[in-house]
């Protein structure tokens, strides 16, 4: 309370926070004489402070918002016992959306630069045999494959060819694979060779890929047949060999079309599951030796004694990564996701109070010796705000994340000579073997940690990437964008020889593809899906938005399928209900037009079929199309690379919202409870947004990307 006569809203201010945030700040003004009683109108969730000289409200959530707060002012004067007035102050803010924000000053960001500079060609000095194909490596190119997913940022694309080009020669041999061992932790370097595959379409790649694939078909397994984790532990599984082996299997099951691999993928993480968490905590213990003829194995269950941090890490990053590549419809995915829940719930039930960690030995936090661990710390923030993102795990668990993530900067993170020192890796975990490890509680206190371990870098990156996405997450949770792959069916033929639909799909990491822009709608929360078939209302109504880009002729497909009145009447019907309809032409030389517009004219929206913005060589300006901030579909200026494209027309309810030299290239439709957004090209296809091409990175095509989908997440009912 404070004694004022009369009251003066002032000092508002709006500015940019890092990650798109934006801090709104009020302060009243006093003048003594009477009592001013300060109450919000609406409750928004957001954190907000209130003090005797203002208050601040953090939007940790950025989105476009109507904030209505009610100020009642009581006012007691000497000239008058007592009078009330009702102060109603409105304020619309359009909040920057982080939707055309990426961050470029994260923590995730210095550390993948500290690690093209320490490792320039992928070989950990800090591991036992630097240079020499092996998991750690592997571990720490997933994380900077997280880190390319999440910003675009090209050098790390480049940093893990390089470091997958010192192993495969150019017949797809693996220089040093010792194929004898049979040892699943030497599968797991395979997913960047995937990767890089899937990115260069070379078929080197996929060769070294399927003699990893041809190797597991020789792993021995268990009565049960689960994997051994290694030729010398017979009989054991490792929950390591979860991370080791099975995202690299889903991965190459989706890329080759081998759909039969997914009932056994599912088998190994479902053992685990089933036979190797503990009913009391809900954790998983390490190994399991089904035979129990290991002294560390309990002569009952065949467990080892304890529950290793790691071990738990690599078991739940492994359920979140496999279902990115598990099918929709199989029968055993629900019960991954189910998997992934139970693991995750224990995970958070043991996650330090204090300092938002986790123990080595997850639940003897405060038994003597024990200490906080990094590598699986990072874990386990990624899969719980992956798991949150991806629509598998409850919201709440998103502030779990947030905490340990946190916790890692202050209780890990530390710089020297301006690099990045991620410190309190345990350098290895193991069962058996020579010298002999017990599995015990003392075992597991006595490993040592290190600095700017490998295996730790990878997980941090793989945190940092998630948390880079996180304030935007909920947006669009429940909702399904569906992608064309009718009016555009084109295909060609895998490394296998296998044909493959490519060109705007989700799927497709090649240039062609659409995969960064999925990946934008997946910030959001969004699902993914396709449309195979010509479209209907029914399968129309299971998604909130449809983008049709670039509709096929027969110099591109031979066997075309064109706008038809039905597929125009399902579209239309659609719309009219509140659908968000994204249409992305091409220049006439690539793309139909007159069945095409008989669509898009029911919406005002008529696509010329001309050519314009033709390029010579790296003359970018000749493509350079400039999209102002405030259009009412991008939040955020944008340079844009729109090379041989048509132009549009407009007429009835549609209006311009981006033009050039007297040209309309892109435009807006309001119709029914719904909207169409039209551009003129598919602008923000990979090769000009993944930006490991010769494209100057002044082209911001993930950060329009990330807000259009904004946008579309926003129209969405």
């Amino acid at each position: 309370m404070a004694d004022t006569g009369f009251s003066v809203l002032g000092g508002f201010e709006v500015g940019a926070r890092r990650r798109g945030m934006r801090r709104l700040q009020w302060g009243i003004l006093w003048i003594s004489a009477c009592r001013v009683r300060v109450e919000p109108g609406l409750e928004c969730g957001w954190r907000w402070s209130v003090s005797e000289f203002g208050g601040i409200l953090d939007v940790s959530r950025p989105l476009e918002f109507m904030l209505v707060s009610v100020f009642i002012f009581r006012f007691e004067a000497l000239w008058m016992k007592r009078f009330v007035v009702l102060v109603v102050c409105v304020l619309v803010a359009r909040v920057g959306v982080a939707q055309g924000v990426i961050a470029e000053h994260s923590p995730s960001r210095a550390m993948a630069a500290t690690v093209i500079k320490m490792w320039p060609d992928g070989s950990v000095l800090t591991t036992a045999h630097p240079g020499v194909w092996a998991y750690e490596e592997g571990v720490l190119l997933d994380g900077m494959a997280a880190e390319w997913h999440s910003t675009a940022d090209g050098q790390d694309f480049k940093y893990i060819k390089t470091a997958v080009d010192k192993y495969v020669t150019d017949d797809g041999t693996i220089t040093g694979f010792k194929a004898k061992e049979h040892t699943l932790d030497d599968i797991e370097m395979g997913r960047a060779v995937l990767l890089v595959y899937r990115v260069t379409q070379q078929a080197k790649y996929a060769k070294a890929a399927k003699f990893l694939h041809d190797q597991l078909a020789q792993q021995p397994r268990t009565a049960s047949s689960g994997y051994w984790h290694k030729q010398i532990y017979p009989n054991q599984m490792w929950l390591d060999g979860a991370y080791m082996a099975e995202p690299f299997r889903a991965a190459y099951a989706v890329t080759f079309q081998e759909s039969r691999d997914f009932d056994d993928i599912a088998k190994q993480l479902l053992l685990m599951d089933e036979d190797m968490r503990d009913a009391k905590t809900g954790l998983l213990k390490h190994g399991w030796d089904e035979s129990k003829q290991m002294p560390w194995a309990d002569k009952t269950t065949g467990l080892s004694p304890e529950v290793w941090a790691r071990a738990m890490g690599w078991y739940a990053v492994a359920l979140v990564d496999v279902l990115d590549w598990f099918p929709k419809d199989h029968p055993q995915r629900g019960a991954l996701v189910a998997a992934l829940s139970r693991t995750d719930a224990a995970v958070v039930k043991y996650q330090d109070e204090q300092t938002g960690l986790w123990w080595q030995v997850m639940d003897k936090g405060e038994k003597p010796g024990n200490y906080l661990e990094a590598s699986a710390s990072c874990m386990f923030v990624y899969s719980l705000a992956k798991g949150v993102r991806m629509g598998y795990l409850r919201q709440s668990y998103e502030a779990n994340a947030k905490r340990g993530w946190e916790g890692i900067q202050k209780q890990f993170v530390a710089g020297a000579d301006g690099l990045v020192v991620l410190n309190g890796t345990v350098k290895v975990g193991g069962l058996g073997g020579t010298p002999y490890r017990s599995g015990s509680y003392e075992y597991y206190v006595g490993e040592k940690t290190q600095a700017n371990d490998s295996k730790g870098i990878g997980a941090f990156l793989l945190a940092g990437s998630e948390m880079e996405q996180a304030s935007t997450e909920a947006l669009g949770q429940g909702k399904t964008v569906l992608v064309d792959a009718w009016f555009n069916s084109q295909t060609r033929k895998n490394a296998t020889g296998q044909t493959e639909l490519f060109h705007y799909k989700w799927d497709d990491d090649a240039n062609s593809g659409f995969a960064f822009f999925g990946r934008a709608f997946q910030r959001y929360g969004v699902n993914l899906a396709t449309e195979k078939t010509a479209p209907n209302l029914a399968d129309l109504r299971k998604a909130q938005i449809y983008v049709i880009a670039s509709p096929d002729i027969p110099v591109k497909n031979p066997a075309p399928h064109y706008m038809d009145k039905a597929s125009g009447d399902a579209i239309q019907a659609w719309v009219k209900e509140g659908g968000v309809l994204i249409l992305m032409e091409n220049d006439v030389t690539n793309s139909e037009f007159s069945q095409f517009n008989t669509m898009s004219e029911r919406f005002g929206i008529h696509f010329n079929p001309v050519i314009r913005n033709k390029v010579d060589g790296d003359k970018w300006e000749m493509g350079t199309v400039m999209i102002p901030a405030g259009t009412g579909v991008f939040e955020h200026p944008h340079k844009a690379y729109l090379k041989e494209i048509c132009t549009i027309r407009v007429s009835g309810p549609a209006k311009a919202v981006v033009t050039d030299q007297g040209d309309v290239l892109m435009a807006l439709a309001k119709y029914g409870k719904g909207t169409v957004f039209a551009v003129v090209d598919p602008w923000i296809y990979n090769e000009y947004v993944d930006r490991r091409n010769r494209l100057p990175v002044e082209y911001d095509g993930l950060a329009a990307a990330i807000d259009l989908a904004g946008w579309a997440v926003r129209q969405a009912k």
